[in-house]
């Protein structure tokens, strides 16, 4: 089969090579999977460039969230064959490939809503934007969510979940085309980040109230103008940090203003709390069904164009989701 293998760290476009392997042998507890969409997420650039908390050994194949059908099972368990689901193949044996395995037990139904490329896009940033609104700010209708990076993957995500919790939704941007991405998905006012004032716009929006809720992916100056701008007990969901920079949160400001700084890790919720991950599945596939969230896909590039698509992901210059179709 074909998969994309990374040799050695560095960016993607020059260390990402096609290659030429044999099937991969689905383990006990195990499935077979047949690729058929692969989004590309930010942490796949990180993990070529080595610069991810989990670096893998070389080579390895990114692609860490597939759309798939099953083609055979390790042993008895798992979905039957031919079954359309969605699955995060263990590293270093990732979803850009023709085939590849993952294990039965994180294997989710996917949802008849959507189709391949949307299926395989719903479940990292949907899943993260869900934990982030409801599980640790307590997002309640009405109150108002300031989403950062609203026309990227991450952000498109939470701006959709905000918006079906009934959230004002302010989305930042950056430059004209993605702040017009961000008003179709729904924003109630945008921000472009390039000619706005953030703090005093989110300020006057509020009648100086601030934003209840921050869900920031992006950390550096984006966080910093978040706080300037944050509510009486607001919350500030920190998400990662795509700006490149690790804010260092001034404490005494938090005390002073009464917030709460959320951190976010949404991996850990599949070893510490699995039934959670799999109730959030079905709250998502419900709102799929009834059109509440919907992924933005805003290309689908065939297998041989993954190493640029990983690339332009990195360079932030894209909008939604770009996804991988082997088939």
């Amino acid at each position: 089969m074909k998969a994309w293998r990374v040799h050695e760290n560095g960016e993607p476009r020059e260390v990402m090579r096609l290659d030429e392997v044999p099937d991969p042998v689905p383990g006990p507890g195990q499935l077979l999977l047949r690729v058929r969409a692969a989004n590309v997420n930010f942490p796949d650039a990180l993990l070529c460039r080595g610069q991810y908390q989990v670096r893998p050994p070389l080579p390895f194949t990114p692609g860490v969230e597939v759309c798939a059908e099953v083609v055979a099972a390790g042993d008895a368990t798992g979905a039957q064959p031919g079954a359309r689901v969605l699955a995060q193949p263990p590293l270093p044996g990732g979803g850009f490939a023709e085939l590849t395995v993952a294990d039965s037990a994180g294997v989710l139904p996917a949802p008849e809503a959507l189709d391949d490329a949307e299926a395989a896009a719903l479940h990292i940033g949907y899943q993260t934007g869900w934990f982030g609104l409801h599980r640790r700010a307590r997002l309640q209708p009405g109150e108002t969510l300031l989403v950062h990076a609203a026309a990227g993957g991450v952000g498109s995500a939470a701006v959709q979940l905000g918006k079906a919790a009934g959230a004002t939704v302010i989305g930042v941007t950056g430059g004209a085309e993605k702040a017009a991405v961000a008003r179709e998905l729904g924003c109630d006012l945008v921000i472009d980040r390039h000619t706005d004032d953030i703090v005093a716009t989110v300020k006057e929006a509020t009648g100086g109230r601030g934003a209840d809720v921050v869900y920031d992916p992006v950390g550096g100056d984006a966080y910093a103008k978040s706080v300037k701008c944050i509510a009486f007990e607001g919350r500030v969901i920190v998400v990662g940090f795509a700006g490149g920079t690790v804010p260092a949160p001034g404490l005494n400001h938090a005390l002073v203003k009464n917030y709460s700084i959320l951190g976010l890790h949404w991996g850990l919720y599949n070893t510490k709390d699995p039934a959670a991950v799999r109730a959030c599945h079905e709250e998502l596939t419900g709102l799929a069904a009834r059109g509440a969230i919907k992924p933005l896909v805003s290309e689908r590039v065939p297998l041989d164009g993954a190493a640029a698509a990983v690339q332009r992901v990195a360079d932030g210059l894209t909008t939604g989701r770009v996804v991988i179709t082997p088939n």
